[in-house]
């Protein structure tokens, strides 16, 4: 670190703030997404210079511009690819890969489940406000069954994906869900992000106010919220609705909702338990849906694995050891050569 960065620390959300004018419609939820990651990451003792973000395609893809660290715009979908290649050569660098819904789990979907199957020291914002917002309003891979767009103008056939199951099935390390209009559950859960040790996944509702406007309102508007959303707290029961009445058990192999009081014996009722090693609670969150059932927010899942580019480091150090650093020159010019006449 340098004497000016040292003697800095640690930052205001201000010092996290590029010079560059922030183009998204006025009223879009990435607006709050991006001033609760610079409030996040001043909380932190690390220079600007440690942080890099890489991005796709899409209007959340513009994020690199809008944060004094370095960044990439890279190309659709391959964010998580270009930021595989930089963790694995630089393990000191805070590496945050910016995507949506139709970046990452359409032309990106491949990349995005490798880097999770991997278990790759960074972290993942999955904006998904429901539409291709960028080319437009056509519909993406969350879109809902039936939603009328320039793309689908009879209704869409598609079968929306759920992301956090993708991220389940790829056996991610932290999972997470939040939402653009709570800044303060938005900041604690990156906060987590941050601090988790492997590939992080966080899946962010967005509203997208020309597209797709109010596309999750029933669930998170404000007179709604509280029958509709449920906030996981590990080691509680799954408590919602207005004046805490309501809680989530397990019934055989599903979820279903009754009625609580405060002090109730809890035994029946369903304790989250963030740190399962086995992701099949996880996933059960992940059925919560609406109307049936209200939507779970918060930590799914963190538990500890070895990652990715740790173990890649160790056998390169390995190899040196036993064969030495080698040679590029003599590499390129060894005996495996032929000549073509």
């Amino acid at each position: 670190m340098s004497p000016e960065a040292a003697n800095k620390l640690p930052y205001t959300r201000e010092d996290l703030v590029s010079g560059q004018e922030v183009r998204w419609c006025p009223g879009c939820g990435d607006y709050s997404i991006l001033a609760t990651m610079q409030r996040t990451l001043a909380k932190f003792d690390l220079p600007k210079e440690k942080y890099v973000f890489i991005s796709g395609i899409g209007c959340s893809s513009r994020f690199p511009y809008y944060m004094n660290t370095y960044g990439f715009h890279s190309i659709h979908g391959r964010a998580p690819t270009i930021a595989t290649g930089l963790r694995c050569v630089n393990p000191e660098l805070s590496i945050w890969v910016i995507t949506g819904d139709g970046d990452g789990l359409s032309i990106g979907g491949n990349h995005l489940m490798h880097s999770m199957r991997r278990n790759i020291n960074f972290n993942i914002l999955l904006v998904n406000n429901q539409i291709y917002g960028l080319t437009k309003g056509q519909y993406s891979p969350t879109s809902p069954i039936g939603k009328i767009t320039k793309s689908t103008p009879q209704g869409s056939i598609d079968y929306p994906i759920n992301a956090l199951c993708i991220a389940i099935a790829s056996e991610a390390t932290f999972i997470a869900r939040t939402l653009d209009s709570i800044p303060a559950h938005m900041g604690s859960v990156l906060e987590r992000a941050m601090k988790h040790k492997g590939v992080s996944f966080v899946e962010i509702y967005q509203n997208c106010n020309i597209f797709n406007d109010k596309a999750y309102e029933p669930i998170t508007g404000r007179e709604a919220r509280d029958d509709r959303m449920v906030l996981l707290e590990h080691g509680k029961p799954l408590v919602f609705g207005k004046g805490r009445s309501k809680a989530i058990r397990l019934k055989g192999l599903r979820l279903e909702a009754v009625d609580y009081k405060e002090g109730m014996d809890t035994k029946e009722l369903l304790i989250h338990n963030e740190q399962d090693p086995e992701p099949t609670y996880a996933y059960l969150l992940t059925q919560m849906e609406y109307p049936e059932m209200p939507v779970p927010f918060g930590i799914f899942r963190e538990i500890v694995k070895p990652t990715y580019d740790e173990m890649l480091n160790m056998q390169v150090q390995e190899a040196i050891k036993k064969r030495g650093k080698g040679d590029l020159k003599e590499l390129i010019y060894g005996t495996d050569t032929w000549t073509v006449k």
